[in-house]
């Protein structure tokens, strides 16, 4: 029934029934009547402390939960400082929703306060960018931006709420959320696959992506295994497929294996499970190209794909896995093509000691695998200080890792706030490097005033590593614009009302562990590393 409300109030509306349970953001005077309608809504007004960091949060929420995070930001230095999220979650095809106060529509063109372009800056990394001008509109506007940031190849859109339209009065009412299919492989598209499973001596599956739960990942799962299929995962989708598997030979992307390289030539038939042929998974595109492809992906554009593909099936990667297991196969791979895959992933997966002075990374990645619940939530930003976790650390649960495929700095601390916000009684871990945590470490505070717990493994260094890395291989000897002067982060962490210690040697950090553990406080543990030590090597060691 229609009742007499805003625009901004129907907006809160809703949202409440499309099941959104939080929103992040920056208050701003644009939206005013939006922060009104969510006093006393049963949706959560988190208050971040930067724009970016409400970017991140919406973006892990829509990465580890079932529907779109939603971020809130007013117009110009607002929508500017959220921008890093929107490409991210572009990139990451992830599900997201950000609405952006926008001056009144009478000021329009006139360079007025704050005034900006929302479709030029937007228009090229949202799946859709919309202006609420008609307010009694409202409802539709919010429940066609959940759908279209579900359906397809999910990803971001982008909702400009000028200030005046927000508090027309309108006789109108939310609208039944439209739900997004999860389109079913065909008969045909199974049968087509398993001819071509039937050829193949070295199948491979690569699965990534968004879509993923508990069910269908151990669905996938069992059928690889019984039939003796080797799966990897794409950069950053780590989560997708269970760890403990006897089918999962690890990842692809950045610092993967030599070995798991040379498979990926190797394979005579590519299946892609939710993910794509992308620059980062092939190497710069220069990996897996010529075997026979299979693409499972509800993007009617493949957007990203590149090379050789022979059937595309456009299913979503739940239902798909489903459908697979619960068919018979004949494939018969090569003699030991899954038991050397296995073999080489133990044996990447177990960590040496990196040696050096500090804290070393690898030992530490070991005593948190016996320290940490199988079901945690990792998170991370960019940087050197990701391969270490990446590598070691296993991931048993679907829907246990928000971290940004496309590379974006500051994003671990933020996605730590969501996770743990979102599942209250899971673990969440997130290991940063010195400089990505101080992008948005500030959102420490975020968590001391929602209720937020975590434990933060803080890489200090003094440098950006990944780019001195870098400087190494291409200026030796000429290290320019990567150090960086930091502080005590464990007094930082105090400051703010959590947890902090400062670990200076491996042997110390499981008992360290456990103290932030039992504080049930938001925990930041100091780890300084040898300056000189680089990112685990990709070979097999």
């Amino acid at each position: 029934m229609n009742t007499s409300t805003t625009a901004g109030h129907l907006i809160v509306a809703q949202l409440e029934r499309a099941g959104i349970q939080r929103v992040y953001g920056v208050p701003g005077e644009s939206f005013l009547d939006v922060l009104d309608g969510l006093h006393g809504s049963s949706i959560e007004t988190v208050v971040t402390r930067h724009e970016g960091g409400a970017g991140f949060m919406a973006l892990a929420e829509g990465r580890l939960t079932e529907l779109p995070g939603v971020a809130m930001v007013t117009r110009g230095p607002g929508a500017a400082n959220a921008f890093i999220a929107i490409h991210t979650a572009h990139q990451d095809a992830t599900p997201l929703i950000l609405f952006v106060g926008l001056i009144p529509v009478a000021d329009r063109g006139r360079e007025s306060f704050q005034e900006f372009d929302i479709n030029a800056w937007f228009g090229s990394t949202a799946k859709k960018v919309v202006t609420l001008d008609d307010a009694a509109s409202a409802a539709l506007v919010v429940d066609d931006a959940i759908f279209t940031a579900l359906s397809g190849r999910p990803g971001p859109v982008v909702i400009g709420l000028p200030e005046d339209v927000l508090v027309h009065a309108i006789e109108s009412g939310t609208v039944e959320p439209r739900a997004v299919a999860r389109t079913e492989p065909t008969a045909s598209d199974l049968a087509a696959l398993e001819q071509r499973l039937a050829a193949a001596r070295k199948p491979l599956i690569v699965v990534g992506g968004e879509g993923w739960n508990q069910a269908s990942s151990e669905a996938l799962a069992g059928w690889a295994s019984r039939h003796g299929v080797p799966v990897l995962a794409d950069f950053r989708a780590y989560d997708a497929f269970p760890h403990d598997s006897d089918a999962y030979a690890g990842y692809l992307g950045y610092a993967r294996s030599d070995n798991n390289a040379r498979r990926l030539d190797e394979a005579d038939l590519l299946v892609f499970v939710g993910c794509v042929r992308a620059d980062v998974l092939s190497d710069g595109y220069k990996r897996g190209l010529d075997a026979v492809t299979v693409v499972v992906n509800l993007d009617a554009d493949l957007l990203g794909h590149f090379g050789r593909l022979d059937q595309h099936i456009p299913a979503h990667v739940a239902s798909f896995s489903h459908a697979l297991a619960a068919t018979a196969s004949a494939v018969q791979p090569a003699a030991g093509w899954l038991a050397e895959a296995r073999a080489d992933y133990e044996k990447f997966s177990s960590a040496q000691p990196d040696g050096g002075t500090g804290a070393d990374l690898a030992v530490v990645m070991e005593i948190l695998k016996q320290e940490m619940d199988d079901d945690a939530v990792i998170t991370y930003g960019a940087g050197n200080h990701t391969l270490w976790p990446a590598r070691y650390l296993k991931h048993n649960s679907a829907n246990s890792l928000a971290a940004p495929r496309n590379g974006a700095m500051g994003m671990g601390i933020p996605a730590a706030v969501a996770a743990s916000l979102a599942f209250p009684g899971r673990q969440v871990i997130s290991v940063a490097g010195d400089g990505c945590f101080m992008m948005n470490g500030q959102e420490i505070a975020t968590a001391m005033g929602h209720g937020g717990r975590f434990i933060v493994l803080v890489v200090d260094n003094g440098i950006f590593a990944t780019i001195r890395e870098h400087q190494e291989g291409h200026y030796p000897g000429r290290p320019s614009g990567t150090h960086m002067t930091n502080p005590d982060f464990a007094a930082l962490a105090r400051s703010y009302g959590g947890y902090g210690e400062r670990v200076d040697r491996a042997e110390e950090f499981a008992a360290a562990f456990r103290r932030a553990a039992d504080s049930a406080l938001p925990a930041v543990l100091h780890l300084p590393q040898d300056p000189a030590t680089r990112s685990p090597k990709t070979a097999s060691n």
